[in-house]
């Protein structure tokens, strides 16, 4: 069931019902303005992640400044995305099932899709649904970067896979996928260009190899918000696919730049509003916003621009802020803006995303992707 807006475009942000994601436009539109810009300047493909936003009127923005389409990770987010007026849908996931295969299929039917493969059995599946449905499915082999991960390892078994995909008549090869989540989050910046700079090599390598052998790797695709300024401009990757860019959270605010600072390319546009429910005792405050509102697997929320504000624990409903001596201290039912830990989870938890300009609401979004995990 979707729940009712929290808020009406025209109404001060004061009026809006708490717990709520609000969006920055401003923000939001300058962060999407300075990728689009480094995508242009670097010479490469942008097809920005909507698994983060899973929100069509974003994803539409992205691409009226350039992106050629979006990244979604199940078949049911893009189904949203492609419902929402998206032409070109990478699906950066392997998809194993037969109803998920038959779904895919029959999207690439309506819009242009591209999935990833890192099995022979894949390959087959994808083929078989491709012939059933009169489609035709672009495949990229998805390299494993480490860890556990999907994937098949750099080198001679990417080569392999590839030559399984050419000989299915209704798929294409369009080359690798070559996303290396693990070094997003990597804090110092010499240890994260050290590591990008690893994976560009095994990346260059099986691309050459793959030349060598007489197949085109059309398309280099990977990279997030942590790398895409090494990938980017390699001159192997041709397209990087950064998500949280958009909205930022305030675990990627933990990256450290080139001078040993905190990463500031990009802007916190997105926030959990939040009214103070609880104010008893002078040295905490208890906020209406818990873990059913803001995701925290990888850092706490922060409190926006309250120094002496500190959220340190979330329970279902409830979140309480600690609040240091001599700070400015919150009074009871007074609204706080939170940076969310990890952005992807918490607008997951939201119907709504309000847009919000110089105090008044000026959209009212609907989380189309809310949910999309089949």
């Amino acid at each position: 069931m979707t729940t009712r807006p929290p808020a009406r475009v025209g109404d001060p942000v004061a009026a809006v019902d708490t717990p709520a994601l609000l969006v920055d436009l401003d923000a939001l539109e300058r962060n999407l303005q300075k990728m689009a810009a480094f995508a242009s300047k670097a010479g490469v493909r942008l097809r920005p992640h909507a698994k983060t936003h899973k929100c069509p009127p974003i994803a539409l923005r992205q691409i009226a400044l350039g992106a050629v389409g979006v990244c979604c990770q199940k078949v049911s987010e893009a189904e949203a995305m492609a419902a929402g007026g998206i032409g070109d849908i990478l699906v950066s996931n392997e998809i194993v099932g037969e109803a998920k295969v038959a779904r895919l299929a029959a999207l690439a039917r309506q819009v242009r899709v591209t999935v990833l493969a890192d099995h022979p059995d894949m390959v087959a599946a994808y083929g078989a649904a491709a012939r059933r449905f009169g489609a035709e499915l672009a495949v990229l082999v998805e390299l494993r970067s480490g860890a556990v991960r999907a994937g098949v390892d750099p080198g001679p078994a990417a080569l392999d896979l590839a030559r399984r995909i050419v000989a299915e008549p209704a798929l294409h090869f369009a080359g690798l996928q070559a996303y290396q989540g693990g070094a997003q989050h990597i804090r110092d910046f010499a240890e994260r260009r050290e590591a990008s700079e690893r994976w560009i090599a095994a990346v260059a390598a099986t691309k050459t190899l793959l030349a060598e052998n007489g197949l085109s790797c059309e398309l280099v695709t990977g990279a997030g918000t942590g790398t895409h300024a090494f990938e980017g401009r390699s001159g192997v990757f041709n397209e990087i696919q950064p998500g949280s860019y958009a909205v930022m959270d305030a675990d990627y605010g933990l990256n450290r730049d080139s001078e040993g600072g905190f990463v500031a390319d990009f802007e916190n546009s997105l926030f959990i509003l939040t009214t103070v429910m609880s104010r008893n005792f002078a040295d905490f405050a208890v906020v209406d916003a818990g873990v059913k509102a803001g995701n925290i697997d990888q850092a706490m929320p922060t409190v926006w621009e309250r120094p002496g504000l500190t959220y340190v624990s979330a329970a279902d409903e409830h979140g309480a802020i600690k609040v240091a001596t001599g700070g400015n201290a919150p009074h009871l039912g007074e609204k706080l803006r939170l940076v969310p830990g990890h952005c992807d989870p918490t607008i997951n938890l939201h119907d709504w995303i309000v847009g919000v300009r110089h105090g008044t609401v000026e959209a009212v979004w609907p989380v189309a992707a809310r949910g999309a995990v089949l």
